[in-house]
């Protein structure tokens, strides 16, 4: 574990937050590695359709792991033209330029049944009728291979020993499914709702034990990474179920889990750098260190209130059944009258069904005061002539 100290350091991690918000981008799975180059190879021949005849290396580099490890690897595009100390993640191939490659599985095919997976040169030369094999000029003539599967490109290794097993590889290459990821989470984004589990999240890994790393942020809150049973996780291994456990009252927000250990890198996985075209295929893997990342957004359940005035309304309490709540809600619809179509059609004008009403009460008013007037005026008159 101490080879793994400076990968469990660097890791990056996802962060929580206490109000909502997108959620913070998802690390690599797996392995990050910077490209040491080209340490075991031959020569080839590429020919373009213009008719240019260019050579070019042909054979297996080296990578060195971030937190420790190294890795073999060829080269998935003839172009590619990899840069030394260029930075590299592991991908699934759908993210790399063997994605929709009908070859792709071919390819790992070859390198499982060629060098360096192979070491025996001598029966690997029998094989594809060779002659003998040097390591370089095995690495050559599958370097060779896997550029005509990925490409399709017109090019043969300059070593006739190299060429011949070039020839072998790429016709007896049969087809093999894409190998999992050194470490991964299924799925990397879960949701639910505050109060409860959210989840769950599967490790998928070679290694013997991977450690399980709340963010601190989670931690802060309250959020807990825990098994099905509720119990907290401090380590995990294939197959393990992750669940948050989100308290109630927790404020809307995001977490994340982040899993580290070691293990070797499966043959096949691609690494892809900041140039797809200098993509590179592993071929062979010490343990190395690994490390996936899952995210968890939670939202507060909308508070709706009709049930508890409902509740209260038709004399159901904490302790009522669903039943007696759902026919209290029965009850209470069946008392409430229906409006008929001219009453519909009022309220949609703005009237009512009593504004006739309240105009003959305005009219009578208004007569009633004038006739108060005249009376007023007429009194005083009457005095007078009295007198």
């Amino acid at each position: 574990m101490a080879l793994l100290a400076a990968a469990l350091a660097a890791a990056p991690g996802a962060r929580a937050a206490a109000d909502s918000g997108p959620a913070a981008p998802r690390s690599p799975e797996g392995a990050s590695a910077v490209l040491d180059g080209l340490k075991t190879y031959g020569q080839a021949v590429l020919r373009s359709g213009d008719g240019s005849v260019r050579q070019i290396p042909a054979g297996l580099y080296e990578m060195r792991v971030d937190g420790g490890g190294m890795l073999q690897t060829y080269g998935v595009g003839v172009t590619g033209n990899a840069q030394p100390q260029a930075r590299y993640t592991e991908s699934g191939w759908s993210r790399s330029p063997l994605a929709g490659n009908r070859e792709a599985g071919r390819i790992r095919w070859v390198l499982e049944h060629s060098y360096p997976q192979l070491n025996d040169l001598a029966d690997l030369a029998k094989a594809a009728g060779a002659g003998a094999l040097t390591a370089e000029s095995a690495a050559a003539g599958t370097q060779v291979a896997i550029w005509r599967l990925a490409d399709g490109v017109n090019v043969e290794a300059t070593d006739p020993a190299a060429e011949k097993l070039a020839d072998y590889l790429q016709r007896a290459a049969g087809q093999l499914p894409e190998p999992s990821a050194s470490l991964g989470l299924d799925p990397g984004d879960v949701s639910g709702a505050v109060g409860t589990r959210l989840g769950p999240v599967t490790v998928r890994t070679g290694a013997r034990s991977v450690s399980v790393i709340p963010d601190a942020a989670a931690v802060a809150m309250g959020v807990r990474v825990v098994d099905a049973e509720g119990q907290p996780l401090t380590t995990a291994v294939n197959g393990s179920r992750l669940y948050f456990e989100v308290p109630a009252g927790t404020p809307d927000g995001t977490a994340s889990v982040t899993v580290q250990g070691a293990t070797k890198v499966p043959v096949g996985r691609v690494f892809t750098g900041e140039l797809p075209m200098q993509a590179q295929i592993v071929a062979g893997s010490s343990e190395s260190a690994a490390a996936a990342t899952a995210m968890a957004v939670w939202p507060q359940p909308p508070a709706t209130g009709v049930g508890t005035t409902e509740g209260a309304a038709s004399g159901t309490t904490e302790d009522a059944g669903a039943g007696s709540t759902v026919e209290a809600m029965g009850t209470q619809s069946a008392a409430v009258p229906t409006p008929s179509p001219d009453e519909e059609r009022l309220a949609t004008s703005g009237s009512s069904a009593a504004t006739p009403v309240i105009a003959s009460l305005a009219v009578g008013l208004v007569v009633l005061g004038g006739l108060v007037v005249l009376l007023l005026r007429k009194r005083p008159q009457d005095e007078e002539d009295e007198a």
